[in-house]
C-alpha cells in the first residue's frame, strides 16, 4: 500500500491525522463500476431508465438510489465468503399513500 499522511484541522478547530492509501483508490473505483452495473439491473428489472444510482461522494457515505430527483432507497452490498449481493432497501411513508377506502 502506497499512500501519503497529513496532519489537519476539522471544524471546532481539532486537530485530526488523515492518512489516504492507494488501496482505498482502488476499492471505490471497483465499487463505483459495481454501481453502475446494480443501476443497469435496477433499470430493466423496473423497466424504469429514470433510476439514478451516483457513487457516493464520501467512502463511508451510503450508496443512494433516485428515481429523477426523488430519493426512494438506499443500497448494502454484502460479502459473503467471496459471494457477493446487493440489497435495496426502500422506506415507504405513510403519508406518501393514497388514503384507505372507506368501509
Amino acid at each position: 500500500m502506497i499512500g501519503f499522511s497529513r496532519w489537519g484541522v476539522v471544524p471546532g478547530g481539532r486537530l485530526c491525522y488523515t492518512m489516504i492509501l492507494h488501496d482505498l483508490f482502488d476499492e471505490i473505483a471497483m465499487r463505483t463500476a459495481e454501481i453502475a452495473r446494480v443501476q443497469e439491473y435496477l433499470r430493466k428489472a423496473f423497466n424504469n431508465n429514470r433510476i439514478a444510482v451516483p457513487p457516493p461522494m464520501k467512502a463511508d457515505a451510503p450508496v443512494e438510489v433516485y428515481i429523477g430527483d426523488e430519493f426512494v432507497g438506499v443500497l448494502h452490498r454484502d460479502d459473503d465468503e467471496g459471494e457477493v449481493s446487493y440489497t435495496f432497501m426502500m422506506t415507504i411513508l405513510d403519508m406518501d399513500l393514497p388514503p384507505l377506502p372507506e368501509l
